[in-house]
């Protein structure tokens, strides 16, 4: 028999506005005690230095956070010309300088080189892993290891202001972009160096005009709201459902013999209409709301559905 685990079953999505200085993975544990619940996770890190949007999963949601990895984004980044940093960031030590004599037509035909599908190589101040190690952890030692470019696609990169030497973009990018690197290499191309010295995430695909809260604004207001420390009603109420971060995938409906087949991870038909190799996400519609949400599906041959991530329990309010 298996350890029964600590906490709340509750399943959900809050949307939490990071301030700069926070660790990632520090609110995630502070809303995880908040919630009690029994696990947590985020969908993305975000570094110390930016703020803004931050979705930490709770229970079976972490199942699909990897849906909102692969999402695209929106920052708003304001770049410091004029001086670049070991780290493209605030937080680094000043490695070039460099008068600022750029006009605004100029970094406007610049930004035209950022745009599209572009390979990137990210900063080796990055979390990206070489060999199990974060590539921070080479970069502290000084120890140089080979960083493979990816390929990213920005999709836009607007001039929000040009103020003396502080230029702020608003950028909508696919995942795995690192807005340090663009703005490094917006400096060189400009010949006159640059770094972040301020990050926001705005939105992410299928959040984008949802509200965000802070943890302490969460905590304080849980704490107004409850009539004791167990009375989690108000908290509850404010999860978005876990199916939110697979919103762009196609639907399939099943009644309940079905279901309880899918459940145990048998495979069952789909629709003629699917097509081969797609996700879908999978619903009993004989069940109540809270609890129609299945989990995800592959199609595979003749049309069948196999199961890829199954919902285990249906707890929460925002299930």
């Amino acid at each position: 028999m298996g350890r029964k685990r600590k906490g709340r079953p509750v399943n959900g999505v809050i949307l939490i506005d990071k301030h700069q200085g926070e660790s990632s993975n520090h609110i995630v544990q502070q809303v995880k005690r908040l919630y009690k619940a029994q696990k947590a996770g985020h969908t993305g890190a975000l570094d110390p230095l930016a703020t803004g949007m931050l979705p930490v999963c709770l229970g079976e949601a972490t199942k699909f956070s990897q849906f909102l990895l692969e999402a695209n984004k929106t920052y708003e980044v304001t770049a410091k010309l004029g001086v670049r940093t070991d780290t493209s960031d605030a937080d680094g030590e000043v490695v070039e300088e460099h008068p600022v004599k750029v006009s605004l037509n100029q970094i406007e035909k610049a930004l035209a080189n950022f745009r599209g599908e572009i390979e990137q190589t990210p900063s080796i101040f990055s979390a990206l892993k070489y060999e199990g190690k974060p590539l921070y952890y080479y970069a502290r030692k000084g120890i140089d290891v080979p960083r493979p470019t990816r390929t990213i696609h920005v999709f836009s990169n607007d001039v929000i202001s040009l103020i003396d030497d502080e230029l702020s973009l608003r950028i909508h990018c696919s995942k795995g972009t690192y807005i340090r690197t663009i703005v490094d290499d917006l400096g060189q191309l400009l010949g006159c160096s640059a770094h972040v010295k301020a990050l926001r995430r705005i939105s992410i695909e299928q959040f984008e005009s949802l509200p965000m809260i802070t943890t302490e604004s969460l905590s304080e207001s849980a704490v107004v709201n409850a009539g004791d420390e167990e009375d989690f009603r108000w908290l509850d109420k404010q999860l978005l459902p876990m199916d939110i971060q697979v919103q762009s995938l196609p639907i399939v409906n099943i009644r309940t013999s079905e279901a309880e087949q899918f459940k145990h991870g048998m495979q069952i038909a789909g629709d003629k209409c699917l097509v081969f190799g797609d996700n879908v996400r999978v619903y009993n519609i004989d069940a109540h709301v809270e609890e129609q949400f299945l989990g995800i599906a592959s199609v595979i041959e003749n049309n069948m559905l196999q199961p890829k991530r199954l919902v285990v329990v249906h707890e929460s309010i925002a299930s």
